[in-house]
């Protein structure tokens, strides 16, 4: 199963990439998002989908019993999609304050609108 999803993962980050790559600004800002969706199903991946019980430890145990999932991908993919949300927030009022100033949302016309010092 972990297979299957490293080929999502590839294909997100490959995605994702090709739309970083664009002129338009909403095209980079969604390939931003799908490359950070990507690196977070990576991390869940990383963390072994197994269904099953609980992994919690034994009285006199140290780790969870084997083929278990481990808990702490699972902890640090709630951080990064809290993080993400936040940069995604930051890159939106970015893109709509140069939408506003430039008048296009081209990276091209931006540039060609900066004045010559």
């Amino acid at each position: 199963m972990e297979v299957l999803w490293s080929f999502v993962v590839g294909i997100f980050v490959a995605i994702g990439v090709y739309l970083m790559l664009e002129r338009h600004l909403l095209r980079i800002l969604f390939g931003l998002i799908l490359l950070s969706s990507a690196i977070n199903l990576a991390i869940f991946t990383a963390g072994r989908l197994t269904p099953g019980e609980l992994p919690l430890i034994e009285v006199d145990g140290r780790v969870p019993a084997d083929g278990f999932a481990n808990p702490l991908p699972q902890a640090l993919i709630l951080t990064a999609i809290v993080i993400g949300f936040g940069l995604l927030v930051f890159a939106l009022l970015l893109f709509y304050r140069a939408y506003m100033e430039t008048g296009s949302a081209d990276v091209d016309d931006m540039t060609a609108s900066e004045d010559d010092k």
